[in-house]
């Protein structure tokens, strides 16, 4: 059977990887952008789409929606869009990107009549691919048509994921679908990377998942699945916080922070893949070259005289002589003498600088005050305390006093 032009694609093309978790919130957009940068930084040419409506790849990259002309929405619904309408080139340096907006949510239903819906990326696409290096899609969080038209044209699947018990079970949900694919529309497609995101190594349950996640896929090595030759991808991506400010300024990290850990993390990764594929391209003979681009030349012909009659435009004739003006010389008993001004001699006095006026005493006050003389002090006479009388029986008047509690005398 002859081989067709898709197949030679996916021969000696691009890596074409999707960026795949039906799980939301775990890394798969700040993912596809930065491994992009990196990629690119390492010297890799570079396209991304973004299949997600939320356009969240877009947002990242600091594109405003309305200043989009075309879109993946109108790759997919429109015939008459190529890919090459809708890319914009040189995003970043070697970075091409496809971009989505709101609209794209609307394009599952409206394909839902259309024969082979499920390949429509994947025939747009073919005139574009063979400029690239690596192609990054960017899936939505859900299963549904954009996720299959991009497992239909990628050749791999990178899950990011966090290491969690729950993000785990979606992972075995995950590679069924991708096994269906693989039974129906792209038998090439394989899972060849866990891209671990927001990673807490210090924790037991981290340590726990990345464990059990290893063992799953080295029992699968014998095993005829999509999957056997997948890995946990070194290092992971640790938690950081510059990861989560970049997109607010339309930044990847390394345009906001190339020194920060999430950078580091990815930058360490591109060169870890690189260095793999280029194992694994010369252990099974493939050469990958990527055809250079150079954007069409306009050959439309300057404009010359005749293309515009109406306009005079005045040329000195090489077969008429030009005659030049010379101005007569002035003889003597026309010209009156000229006697130059005597120069000026402008003399500067320096000015002492001025004085201040002499600040008077102000004149003594005639107001007198009052101050009153000395007095010796005295000091207070003690209190008199009176000694109280001792009681005596033979008083007359001892019984009646010893219980009048009015007498100050008795105690």
């Amino acid at each position: 059977m002859a081989m067709t032009e898709i197949d030679r694609a996916r021969t000696a093309g691009p890596r074409i990887i999707a960026m795949l978790n039906q799980k939301g919130g775990v890394g798969k957009t700040t993912s596809t952008v930065n491994l992009g940068a990196a990629l690119a930084r390492a010297g890799q040419h570079v396209c991304m789409l973004d299949l997600d409506p939320q356009g969240h790849l877009t947002l990242h990259l600091g594109v405003e929606a309305d200043d989009i002309e075309h879109t993946v929405y109108d790759l997919l619904i429109d015939p008459d869009v190529p890919a090459e309408d809708a890319l914009i080139r040189n995003a970043r340096e070697r970075l091409d990107v496809i971009l989505a907006d709101v609209d794209l949510a609307g394009a599952e239903p409206e394909l839902a009549n259309v024969p082979d819906r499920q390949s429509i990326l994947r025939r747009k696409m073919a005139p574009i691919i063979n400029r690239y290096d690596v192609i990054l899609i960017d899936c939505p969080p859900s299963l549904g048509l954009l996720t299959l038209n991009a497992l239909t044209l990628a050749h791999e699947v990178f899950v990011p994921m966090q290491a969690h018990f729950l993000a785990l079970q979606g992972v075995g949900k995950l590679l069924e679908t991708v096994g269906l694919v693989c039974q129906s529309v792209n038998t090439d497609l394989r899972v060849s990377g866990i891209l671990l995101c927001m990673h807490e190594a210090q924790t037991t349950l981290a340590r726990e998942v990345v464990s059990d996640i290893d063992a799953f896929f080295t029992a699968a090595r014998d095993q005829d699945v999509p999957w056997n030759a997948c890995h946990v991808i070194r290092p992971a991506i640790r938690r950081n916080i510059k990861l989560a400010e970049a997109p607010s300024f339309g930044n990847t990290i390394f345009d906001y922070a190339p020194w920060c850990p999430g950078a580091l993390d990815y930058a360490k990764i591109a060169d870890n893949l690189l260095e793999r594929w280029t194992k694994e391209d010369a252990a099974n003979g493939i050469t990958r070259v990527c055809e250079a681009y150079d954007p069409p030349v306009d050959e439309t012909p300057a404009p010359t005289d005749d293309d515009h009659p109406d306009e005079h435009i005045a040329t000195a004739s090489p077969t008429h002589d030009v005659e030049t003006f010379t101005p007569p010389e002035p003889t003597p008993a026309d010209t009156p003498p000229i006697n130059p001004p005597a120069p000026v001699h402008q003399t500067f006095e320096s000015k002492p600088p001025p004085t201040a006026p002499p600040v008077s005493a102000p004149p003594p006050s005639t107001h007198q005050f009052a101050v009153p003389p000395p007095t010796s002090y005295q000091p207070p006479a003690p209190p008199i305390v009176e000694t109280p009388r001792p009681f005596d029986p033979s008083r007359p008047d001892a019984l009646s006093s010893a219980g009048d509690d009015t007498d100050p005398t008795y105690t």
